[in-house]
């Protein structure tokens, strides 16, 4: 039985970290962690259930995040697109070879906080970027491997940098992604809308505007119906 790679992807302040708990606890409550467990034949303390983050996901991706998100190159040294592109796929390549993949073929799921998917949004329609070159570039970080699914939590760049700079009453830093432009960040949303009309097949829109409780029922409904698919011979009504 093969895994399945579960990706979160949105703009600043959409609440994919959020959701992405919120999805770990409901696979758990609602058995089909344990369903997949007792398929794989696995001991009762090893889970088949991988949460992971792009970038950061290894321990050679967490240093590299700490690169990417560091807030100070914004004003003393600022980092190159070019640069940042490389950066971040330096990092997939790490990731997709240490993590995704021998989760995926031991037949995990996996649930994966951003992936290509950002890339395009982000140092293509952000950064104005050749999309041919991050096209390629992806292909080889990932060797192929796409999405089984995309929840795209869409939410108007206005009102994530909002949510984004409420943290700062809080003392919460806001890292260097985060502290872009306005119009930086429509274009990373103009990106997203792009992707989710060329792949529909695997990219689902999530309205990330609606409440937090909202946004985790129309998740878990979809992915609910998705693994039903995906392993029939699961489902609690087989």
């Amino acid at each position: 039985m093969g895994g399945k790679l579960v990706v979160f992807e949105g703009g600043e302040g959409a609440g994919k970290t959020t959701q992405i708990s919120q999805v770990q606890a409901w696979l758990r409550d609602s058995g089909w962690v344990h369903r997949i467990q007792t398929a794989l034949a696995l001991p009762a303390s090893e889970e088949p259930l991988c949460l992971t983050r792009e970038p950061g996901g290894t321990d050679l991706g967490q240093r590299l995040r700490a690169l990417l998100l560091d807030g100070s190159l914004t004003t003393a040294a600022p980092m190159q697109a070019q640069t940042e592109l490389l950066l971040y796929a330096a990092d997939r390549s790490q990731h997709v070879t240490q993590v995704l993949k021998p989760k995926l073929q031991s037949g995990y799921l996996v649930l994966c906080d951003r992936f290509t998917d950002s890339t395009v949004a982000y140092q293509g329609y952000g950064r104005g970027l050749d999309l041919n070159l991050i096209d390629q570039l992806n292909q080889i970080a990932t060797a192929g491997l796409e999405s089984d699914l995309t929840f795209w939590l869409d939410l108007e760049a206005e009102v994530g940098l909002n949510r984004v700079h409420q943290r700062l009453l809080a003392n919460t830093s806001v890292d260097r992604m985060e502290a872009d432009t306005l119009e930086f960040h429509r274009r990373v949303q103009s990106g997203f809308t792009a992707l989710a009309r060329q792949y529909p097949q695997r990219i689902v829109r999530v309205e990330a505007q609606a409440s937090e409780v909202e946004v985790t029922q129309v998740i878990q409904t979809v992915l609910e119906e998705r693994l039903k698919a995906w392993y029939p011979q699961l489902s609690p009504t087989s």
